[in-house]
């Protein structure tokens, strides 16, 4: 595996059925000094995937961490020599994105659902 440091640890790891099983030991991840711990790999039907862990923050598991691919988006360009990915994100509940590098900025867009709708009165 490879280790990279940017605002998580980025963790790249050479076959992607790694990703699915991974079981961290949530306690000593809190210890790093970083925010989390993104572990990502190429994939076949998508181009890369990825888990992220976040106790340092009080998320075990992020199914989708879209700050995470502003990082990840520019890791994998170098890799693929593409600028637009197809990404997938999670453990049990999973998510699907779409990474474009722009200039400096990565455009992350995707599908959501509403599970909350209200108003502020201040």
């Amino acid at each position: 595996a490879e280790v990279f440091a940017t605002d998580d640890w980025l963790v790249v790891v050479e076959d992607e059925h790694l990703i699915a099983g991974l079981t961290p030991d949530f306690a000593r991840l809190k210890g790093l000094p970083l925010r989390g711990v993104a572990v990502t790999a190429a994939s076949r039907r998508f181009d890369f995937v990825t888990r992220w862990f976040g106790p340092n923050v009080g998320v075990n598991e992020d199914p989708v961490t879209g700050s995470a691919h502003t990082s990840l988006a520019p890791l994998w360009a170098a890799r693929l020599g593409k600028s637009v990915f197809r990404a997938q994100q999670g453990g049990a509940r999973k998510g699907q994105l779409t990474c474009e590098l722009a200039g400096d900025r990565v455009i992350i867009s995707g599908e959501a659902v509403l599970y909350m709708k209200g108003r502020l009165y201040l």
